[in-house]
């Protein structure tokens, strides 16, 4: 298995560029194919997935599956993974702690073996996401947790299938319900489940490997399977385009000028995004093949509000404050999804950025240009932000913390450079 390098000490250094001029390839979804290599632990035999991106956070779960006696090859945007009739089933903290989405091993392991242990996760620092939710709905199933020394402790002697109700549409609550539920016996409806093209990606999979999942009105039906076998595919079950990532050339492209091709974004996947975008004056249009962004003047400012998929994702959130940092006009943006996730903006003031925050809201209003500084990035979508400051910024930005946004992107620098960006890594 191959190790993305993302050394702690990794910087990106960038200058003012634009126009940006070009072609993009968009890979496979992070926030989908960590989640397909948790569900593969429901299947004994030989899972195929292609199109999966060369980021850190997938060594990071190869690692974890690997503790557990599972063997993965990669290579070529492809992975090959091996699942034993026996597995371990306990996730360790030093690979936990390094990565939420790991969570998402509990509800597989429960649904398969009727056991799991697993350390309390860690990953990006942007304020409390508890996995209460996940735990209660799992808990209607017929599991029972015991938490002591960091970890988390589940049982199951039998799932039994049930009405679970969401009461926020958590996209890692789905996805452990819908994992467990595919082995409990009978229906299982989940109220006000997420929505996202992520989860999307997960029904197919699953369903792929014989799952009985479905929507009935407004709620996933899940009929429980005796047995799942390994989605057939030679060439291996493709994963989603990144929407996130999409998002994040839109946004350079919004912040330098020009005109961009993001080959395999799907645009229906950004419906929000792309209205507000238009809104701002970005031209957009969209094809089989993929999006083209267009910008040949200075945005306008909007008001910005995050909400749960369809409504604009929190993951946009900071490329959308960053291109109000030198938007015309005044904008509003309200966090109504996470609480701390506005520590980048420190960030983006030291760049001479006119942004001022009260509780979950800020109101950013737009500069002729901002000035390079020395940054450091807390979280992947903020480093990358402050990647795009930096495009738009006089003189030399230094990012720190690389390290943070390898973890959600293939080789950013080099892609940005492709388009005509000055940016190196140090």
């Amino acid at each position: 298995m191959d190790i993305v390098d993302s050394g702690e000490h990794g910087t990106l250094v960038t200058r003012r560029s634009g126009p940006l001029d070009g072609e993009v390839r968009i890979g496979g979804a992070k926030n989908s194919v960590l989640k397909l290599m948790a569900a593969c632990l429901l299947a004994e035999g030989r899972h195929v997935l292609a199109n999966v991106p060369d980021i850190s956070d997938v060594s990071l779960m190869c690692e974890l599956l690997e503790a557990m006696g599972v063997t993965v090859t990669r290579a070529d945007h492809r992975l090959v993974i091996d699942v034993p009739a026996e597995l371990n089933t306990e996730a360790p903290y030093h690979l936990v702690e390094r990565m939420r989405a790991s969570i998402v091993v509990l509800g597989p392991l429960l649904g398969r073996f009727g056991t799991a242990r697993v350390a309390l996760p860690g990953g990006d620092d942007f304020g409390p996401r508890p996995i209460d939710m996940h735990l209660r709905a799992l808990e209607s199933l017929g599991a029972t947790f015991s938490t002591a020394h960091g970890d988390i402790s589940g049982t199951a002697a039998v799932l039994r299938g049930t009405e679970v109700v969401l009461e926020y549409p958590s996209v890692g609550a789905t996805e452990n319900v819908l994992m467990a539920a595919v082995r409990a016996k009978g229906r299982t409806l989940i109220v006000n489940p997420a929505r996202e093209p992520e989860i999307g990606d997960l029904v197919e999979f699953l369903n792929r490997m014989g799952a009985e999942i479905g929507w009935a009105g407004d709620r996933l039906a899940i009929d429980g399977v005796d047995r799942l076998a390994p989605a057939r595919a030679p060439e291996g079950y493709a994963v989603i385009a990144d929407r996130i990532e999409a998002a994040t050339y839109l946004a350079a492209a919004g912040i330098c000028g020009g005109s961009v091709f993001l080959r395999h974004a799907v645009a229906g996947h950004m419906t929000m995004l792309i209205r507000k975008l238009t809104e701002m004056g970005m031209h957009i249009v969209a094809d089989d093949e993929g999006v083209r962004a267009t910008v040949t003047r200075r945005l306008s400012s909007a008001d910005i509000s995050t909400l749960p998929y369809p409504g604009l994702a929190t993951d946009y959130k900071p490329f959308l404050v960053t291109l109000l940092t030198t938007a015309e006009g005044v904008g509003i943006v309200t966090e109504n999804i996470f609480t701390g996730r506005f520590r980048y903006i420190d960030e983006l003031r030291r760049m001479g950025a006119d942004i001022r925050t009260e509780g979950h809201h800020a109101v950013v209003r737009g500069v002729e240009r901002l000035s390079g500084a020395p940054v450091r990035a807390h979280d992947i979508r903020a480093g990358a932000a402050l990647v795009m400051a930096g495009l738009a910024a006089e003189g030399e930005t230094e990012i720190a913390g690389a390290a943070h946004i390898d973890r959600g992107y293939e080789d950013l620098a080099g892609k940005l450079a492709g388009l005509g960006a000055t940016i190196t890594r140090r």
